[in-house]
């Protein structure tokens, strides 16, 4: 996957592949505790259906990286949060 122009691994469902893109993210740096992880954005992004997009976000909070608040949205999770 790189620039926009996302190759999927057909044996490997689009939601994981975004969750590991994302993950590879956050460990990077490039999305900061805090960092907000929006359902839309993802479906801009990857060209996805929304329905993918959650399952993408729940993989990553079930990793304990992004936590979501009702109303608000989903965020990258701080240190404190991961190991609370």
């Amino acid at each position: 996957m790189s620039d926009g122009q996302w190759t999927w691994e057909p044996d490997i469902p689009r939601s994981q592949q975004i969750a590991s893109e994302i993950q590879k993210r956050i460990e990077s740096g490039e999305y900061p505790p805090k960092h907000p992880v929006f359902e839309l954005r993802i479906v801009q992004e990857f060209g996805v259906a929304r329905d993918t997009a959650r399952k993408a976000t729940n993989i990553l909070r079930e990793r304990g990286l992004i936590y979501t608040v009702r109303g608000l949205g989903s965020f990258v999770t701080t240190k404190d949060e991961k190991t609370e």
